[in-house]
């Protein structure tokens, strides 16, 4: 199995090195089970994240083709007012500026080539993608998650449900061939979930015990009764 890391500009950090690190230590824990690596849309280059001006190399283009795994993280930046919203300010068409909000940054990906691979890759039946944070919104913003399950950080919950999603306020949720996290920590819980699933409990168990982490909350899935209001 092949993990595809999405980079796009303004990227948080954590978001892509927590699910990357995971996964990469899974694949070494399971030698030829799993291989991961950073893409972008536009091939091989320097991304400059949203932090501090921290950057990461992808090494390939986006393969939607390829099966196996897509993760996409969300954006780091200025969290901005309730109305914020991409394309409002100086900046969201030209270079980055260290004060642009989140929403800027995660609408400036959606002007390059990524949102027509990530459609790719979720038509793709051999393809699970999973996302961190605000990766979601990316997918939502597009187009290409009405009427799914998934979740976000917090503060975007109200935001992703009003593309049509079915919002849900839960560490880890599982659509599927979709596997959302919500806030920027919850890309080493969305990691090891992912190896529990594709590779087995015994793989996730190692990494997790490696990384002493213990993983947090229920993973929600769609499944079982619906609970009564308390």
């Amino acid at each position: 199995m092949h993990a595809q890391i999405v980079l796009f500009d303004g990227f948080d950090p954590l978001d892509a090195v927590a699910p990357f690190e995971v996964l990469s230590a899974g694949g070494a824990a399971c030698p030829g089970a799993l291989t991961v690596e950073l893409v972008s849309a536009e091939g091989p280059r320097v991304v400059v994240s949203g932090t501090g001006g921290l950057t990461l190399r992808a090494t390939a283009v986006l393969d939607p083709r390829r099966p196996g795994l897509v993760v996409v993280p969300g954006a780091s930046g200025r969290i901005g007012a309730p109305d914020d919203a991409p394309g409002q300010e100086a900046g969201a068409t030209g270079p980055a500026r260290s004060d642009e909000t989140v929403s800027v940054r995660l609408g400036r990906a959606l002007t390059t080539g990524l949102p027509a691979l990530l459609a790719a890759a979720m038509e793709n039946p051999e393809v699970t993608v999973g996302t961190v944070c605000g990766g979601s919104l990316v997918l939502a913003m597009a187009g290409l998650l009405a009427g799914r399950h998934a979740t976000t950080h917090h503060r975007g919950l109200d935001e992703l449900g009003a593309t049509g999603v079915h919002a849900v306020g839960a560490r880890v949720v599982d659509d599927g061939d979709l596997v959302t996290g919500a806030g920027v920590t919850s890309g080493l819980d969305l990691g090891l979930y992912l190896l529990e699933r594709e590779l087995g409990p015994r793989v996730a168990h190692s990494v997790e015990e490696l990384f002493a982490h213990e993983r947090r909350g229920t993973v929600w899935r769609a499944e079982g009764p619906a609970p009564v209001s308390f």
